[in-house]
């Protein structure tokens, strides 16, 4: 656990793709999809909360902090992520932020320690996790100090998170595809459709701890 860093979990989607409402609560191997994403990412950090608008009521079992965007309107993840700098600097100690999807509920164990790593002495910049060939720009480590930057970006209009991260300098940390059992599962897939909760359910009784 690192206490000078914070996570934010992003639950703000619109999850159009899985007809609408919070695909995070759905059930998957008996818990909801976003208690999967915390305890996985929860004991890598010093503290954690969720990103998420409309009425904070319904995601209050998890007993983590709600924030809701600070930017008006629906401005996508870059948002989210915002928010979630604004509250570390607010309400927590921590000199970076790590950002996480709420929809991947096999992400890595180690995914705050080799973001961190690779971030160390490089200011100003974050790093960001790839996987198969892919970066994933929501899954990165951000300096608490960029929220300004951040902000601005935002008020240009500008939505989308990998540009932002080219623009600042990053640094992309490469995670494995893994072996569970026979199965071959990237620590970053994602639920974005029914389908995908059906494909996730068998992976829950091979994944590793």
């Amino acid at each position: 656990m690192n206490h000078e860093i914070a996570g934010i979990v992003l639950a703000g989607g619109l999850s159009t793709r899985m007809g609408g409402g919070d695909k995070g609560l759905l059930a998957l191997a008996g818990r909801p999809v976003l208690a999967h994403v915390i305890s996985r990412l929860e004991p890598q950090l010093g503290s954690l909360a969720l990103n998420a608008n409309g009425d904070p009521s319904r995601f209050e079992t998890f007993g983590l902090p709600i924030i809701a965007d600070t930017v008006a309107g629906f401005a996508g993840p870059l948002a989210g992520v915002l928010a979630g700098l604004e509250w570390a600097a607010s309400a927590t100690g921590a000199k970076f932020v790590v950002s996480a999807a709420g929809d991947t509920p096999f992400l890595p164990a180690d995914l705050v320690g080799k973001l961190s790593s690779a971030l160390a002495g490089q200011a100003g910049q974050v790093s960001v996790a790839c996987s198969g060939g892919r970066r994933h720009p929501v899954f990165a480590l951000w300096p608490v100090s960029l929220r300004s930057t951040l902000a601005d970006v935002l008020r240009r209009g500008e939505r989308k998170v990998s540009a932002l991260q080219d623009m600042l300098g990053c640094i992309e940390v490469q995670f494995p595809i893994e072996q569970w059992g026979a199965r071959r599962v990237d620590p970053f897939f994602n639920i974005n459709t029914p389908q995908d909760l059906a494909d996730a359910e068998p992976m829950t009784g091979s994944r590793k701890s």
